[in-house]
């Protein structure tokens, strides 16, 4: 099992989120203007669904023909809420970011899966967990951005011992046991968030690489290995998404602007 099939159930049952264990808010902002994508910046996309009604028609029309009849094979009505809304909201960003018509955008992936544009300079990448979806932009540079619900009762420690590193286990264990949850989707999420970024799929094994994970300190590609220097690389942020979430983004490059935006349709 691969840590990609180990996706976390999609459904929300807002009676098993602690808020407690859970980060603050972050300060999304809510432009007034499109904003402008520069070359030192990094932005990342909230879009919060309401899987209870259809995702809107505009959303519908920018949608390719394959992608329109992807969306047509989804049984439920959430999981064709979630699809509809992400794509089209995905097709959206990058046309105001490129000035083209958001119709008009080709999608190539690559020899591990990882998706990218024909054409343009904008690099992007997408995750989505319960009710929450996450979107993130970067010119000339690659990254990968990674969300999850916090759903209970599905994280033990023979989880964590087969995908993480024995330093991040040792690291998780030796944190109060109300902190484990919290701790080990910060491991996870910072994980396959750069996984994401590299784009190499899951050939990059999940032990040879270690990140933060203890709660209310900051985010950190800690440890590459066979390459030390590959850690000093790339920037690590988390993504505060508010009770019941954890998230987290990676982007190539250092000294990196991260701009939190929501999407408001």
């Amino acid at each position: 099992m691969t840590a990609s099939e180990l996706k976390l159930s999609q459904d929300v049952n807002p009676a098993e989120i602690d808020t407690a264990a859970s980060n603050p808010y972050h300060h999304w902002q809510k432009p007034e203007q499109p904003p402008e994508l520069h070359q030192d910046e990094l932005h990342v996309w909230r879009v919060q669904f309401d899987l209870e009604v259809e995702a809107p028609e505009h959303l519908y029309a920018v949608l390719s023909p394959e992608e329109r009849e992807r969306a047509g094979f989804f049984h439920f009505q959430k999981d064709r809420v979630r699809y509809v809304s992400t794509r089209g909201a995905l097709r959206l960003l990058l046309a105001r970011y490129l000035n083209l018509r958001a119709e008009d955008l080709r999608f190539e992936t690559n020899a591990h899966g990882k998706p990218y544009l024909d054409g343009g300079d904008v690099r992007f990448n997408v995750s989505h967990s319960g009710q929450v979806a996450l979107l993130a932009f970067a010119r000339g540079r690659e990254v990968g951005v990674d969300v999850e619900f916090l759903r209970p009762g599905l994280i033990d420690a023979h989880i964590a011992e087969r995908y993480f590193s024995p330093a991040e286990v040792a690291a998780l264990q030796a944190l109060p046991p109300e902190q484990h949850r919290e701790a080990f989707f910060n491991c996870w999420t910072r994980k396959e968030a750069y996984i994401k970024a590299v784009g190499q799929g899951l050939s990059i094994p999940l032990d040879s690489f270690e990140v933060s994970l203890e709660p209310g300190k900051p985010a950190a590609l800690l440890v590459t290995r066979p390459d030390a220097q590959e850690a000093r690389r790339w920037s690590m942020f988390a993504l505060q998404l508010g009770p019941g979430y954890a998230g987290a983004v990676v982007v190539q490059g250092q000294d990196v602007d991260l701009r939190c935006w929501e999407w408001t349709g």
